[in-house]
């Protein structure tokens, strides 16, 4: 079983730059979007044999998630149920036969860091929606989650210490998240690797001296490990200033 996950950055615009030969080309079981930056309506997307699932933000233009899968899921769940953070269409969850599958698209810390606060506190209310999810079957969760956990997670570690998506505070989360019983499935297969990202800045030609963050994931319940066949980043996949991640489970 094929899953992809891939922040597009505006969809409609990823649309223009070859989301769809790509779409058809993986063939994923589940494909997931963060940053559709959508409202209902704004885009016909013909994917033929996918349910398609849609969250979307009050605010228009901004954030947005969306899943489609082969399969159709036995419940479907959009937001955490908890009104200050649902107003975003930053969370999917899908409910199958043994186990969730969640996408996410973590607010941004923002510069000055001026929504941390907010920030952490979405961290704890999401880490605690997916261990209740646990409760019933194991848990998929994938997205930008908008943190490189490691130093060894981007290129300049050192000048971006206090930047968003490189403080203590959120790395802390994050290493939480993992502590509570998920895998970074990434490093899982790849504990040391250097140099493999997710994300690029479209400022200073990033993304052509390979200047980026791996801030995409894909996180799996502990009870999943058996499961696993191999977790990948497709850098090579261009549409965005994000590229896709892939995880890939038996059946």
């Amino acid at each position: 079983m094929k899953l992809i996950s891939w922040n597009v950055n505006g969809l409609r615009a990823c649309v223009t730059k070859g989301f769809l030969d790509y779409f058809k080309e993986v063939d994923a079981d589940v494909f997931c979007i963060q940053e559709s930056k959508l409202q209902e309506g704004q885009i016909d997307l013909q994917l033929e044999g996918y349910y398609q699932y849609w969250n979307y933000a009050e605010k228009k233009g901004y954030s947005g998630t969306a899943m489609f899968t082969k399969k159709e899921p036995l419940n479907v769940t959009y937001g955490i149920s908890i009104e200050e953070h649902d107003k975003e269409g930053r969370v999917i969850s899908l409910e199958f036969d043994d186990f969730y599958v969640v996408t996410v698209y973590t607010p941004n810390s923002k510069q000055e860091l001026e929504r941390l606060e907010y920030r952490m506190k979405w961290e704890d209310d999401f880490r605690a929606y997916l261990k209740a999810l646990e409760k019933n079957k194991p848990v998929i969760v994938c997205g930008d989650l908008n943190v490189a956990h490691q130093e060894i997670d981007l290129k300049n570690p050192k000048s971006n210490r206090r930047n968003a998506g490189f403080t203590d505070e959120e790395r802390g989360k994050f290493t939480e998240l993992v502590n509570s019983g998920f895998i970074d499935t990434y490093r899982y297969f790849n504990p040391d690797k250097e140099g493999v990202y997710s994300w690029w800045s479209y400022r200073f030609s990033a993304r052509k001296n390979n200047a980026g963050w791996r801030i995409d994931y894909f996180c799996i319940s502990d009870s999943l490990k058996d499961r696993l066949v191999s977790a990948d980043i497709h850098t090579e996949v261009m549409g965005s200033d994000h590229c896709p991640v892939e995880l890939v489970i038996k059946a």
